[in-house]
């Protein structure tokens, strides 16, 4: 690689394809941010014209940017400025930009120093990773409308390639420095990926928290809406599980739209903290960051102190780490719940299927043997066949999802209905004895004669019932199998009535 200082003595420009292989090359190998600075230098400085050359890193909590890198006439110069990001357009935006107006130059927030009025033209482009801004790379020249749309697009490419090689620095530099605490996190990682229960997970969560940051208690809370619960909590300090609270103002705000980490020095003096909460904290502070699972904002993982002022970056640090491991593994969990749910549930009613009704009656027949009363009922919908062909299966499937809501409708929390296949349906009846099952049928059979879908359509449905008997029956099977020859024997009645 040429030096540092022969490239503003004779600039060797290449195109700008060969630059970014170049870049990409030099980028693999750095080490420092000042390493990153000058390559970024030497081949912008070959590319487009380059009278000094600004890198800066942002912090959005603090929306403070400071320039970690600054070369100036093929020159480094040692700086130490910091200044307000949102003060800067390309990085309140988040879009690369070439300013040509030479007043405007003069006011960019990262210049300073006599030279200013040489400066003509400037171009810049933000540096952003997962869509978050966290820098920008700025170039400035002497010329007079020196910067084309060509290279506004060669600064950002450059830029998106120091934002990775920045985001590698920093995960280095972290490492080194934190080694053994990383090896607890990515303990606690393990731990938490092998676990499918999200109840589970909360818990461990918890127990993390108070490993590794030095606090007084912790909590996880999750959101419905605009309402927030607390799901688990622990520590000398904490707040009960199951307290809820509306979740509104600057603490909504920070934590769910704006995704960043609270702080919250005073838990008696800060407008942040809800009176639902306080009254269940000592004075002291706190610290929230979000969880986010999938794309969306759950709710927050927090710790608390009794002492104020208390929290630092550190413990955000942390506290961000433990939020993004809690974050996959309860979305591994809740992924985990929808495809067991799935597993189990029927597509077209959303009623419990075959294989949720047998492991469901398995557990009532162990019961029964012990003594409870157990009674099941199979349904059949008459002349369901005659309305399929008749009408179209589109028409027969509404048919059965109507019966399936008049079973769901009529049926107690503690006993399951299922779909059993085709127009068949099963509820099992809990602590039931034969004559409160007839009177649920006669409410299906009622309902099923009133249901417009099913009404008009003449579908009208047959039922056989039978109680579970600890001498003759062993299995779920036993069971059904006994309540399925009531019902044809039934049909078969009717029929010869009719």
């Amino acid at each position: 690689m040429a030096s540092f200082d022969s490239v503003w003595a004779a600039p060797d420009l290449q195109s700008r394809y060969r630059a970014f292989l170049r870049t990409s090359e030099a980028l693999t190998g750095i080490r420092t941010l000042k390493e990153l600075g000058r390559a970024l230098y030497i081949e912008i400085s070959r590319t487009i014209p380059t009278s000094s050359l600004h890198l800066s890193l942002y912090e959005e909590a603090r929306d403070l940017a400071t320039i970690v890198f600054s070369a100036d006439r093929g020159r480094e110069r040692q700086i130490n400025t910091t200044f307000r990001g949102s003060k800067y357009d390309v990085i309140r935006t988040g879009t690369a930009t070439i300013v040509r107006d030479p007043e405007q130059v003069r006011f960019l927030p990262h210049l300073d120093g006599p030279d200013l009025d040489l400066f003509r033209a400037a171009v810049s482009a933000p540096l952003r990773r997962a869509g978050v801004v966290v820098g920008a790379l700025s170039v400035e020249s002497e010329q007079d409308d020196a910067y084309t749309e060509g290279d506004l697009v060669f600064l950002q490419g450059l830029a998106d390639m120091a934002a990775v090689a920045i985001e590698h620095l920093h995960n280095a530099e972290e490492l080194h420095r934190q080694m053994e605490e990383a090896e607890q996190i990515a303990e606690i990682g393990r731990a938490l990926s092998s676990s499918l229960d999200a109840e589970e997970v909360l818990g461990m969560v918890i127990q993390a928290v108070l490993a590794l940051v030095v606090s007084d208690g912790s909590s996880v809370w999750l959101l419905e809406g605009s309402e927030a619960q607390v799901a688990a909590s622990g520590g000398p300090v904490s707040v009960p599980r199951g307290l809820k609270w509306t979740l509104e103002g600057a603490l909504l705000e920070q934590l769910v739209r704006e995704r960043v980490p609270v702080f919250v020095d005073d838990l008696y003096g800060s407008p942040l903290v809800p009176e639902v909460l306080r009254d269940h904290l000592t004075e002291g502070s706190a610290l929230a960051v979000p969880l986010v699972v999938g794309s969306q904002v759950a709710g927050a993982l927090a710790a608390v102190s009794s002492q104020k002022r208390f929290f630092a970056e550190g413990d955000y640090r942390i506290l961000s780490r433990l939020a993004s491991q809690a974050s996959v593994a309860l979305e591994n969990a809740r992924l985990h719940g929808r495809l067991q749910a799935l597993s189990m549930t029927d597509s077209l009613t959303g009623l419990p299927n075959r294989r949720h009704l047998q492991m469901h009656m398995e557990r009532e027949v162990a019961a029964a043997r012990r003594g409870r009363d157990l009674m099941s009922v199979i349904f059949d919908l008459d002349h369901f066949k005659r309305y399929n062909d008749s009408r179209g299966h589109l028409a027969g499937d509404e048919a059965l999802k109507a019966f399936a809501e008049i079973l769901m409708v009529e049926n107690r929390s503690m006993n399951l209905v299922a779909r059993y296949g085709g127009d068949e349906f099963v509820s099992v009846l809990s602590d039931a004895q034969r004559g409160g099952a007839e009177v649920y049928v006669e409410r299906v059979k009622e309902k099923v004669a009133a249901d417009p879908v099913l009404s008009d359509g003449g579908v009208s449905v047959s039922a056989g019932m039978a109680a579970f008997d600890r001498a003759t029956m062993k299995t779920p099977e036993d069971l059904l199998e006994l309540a399925d020859t009531e019902l044809y024997e039934n049909k078969n009645k009717r029929s010869v009535q009719r």
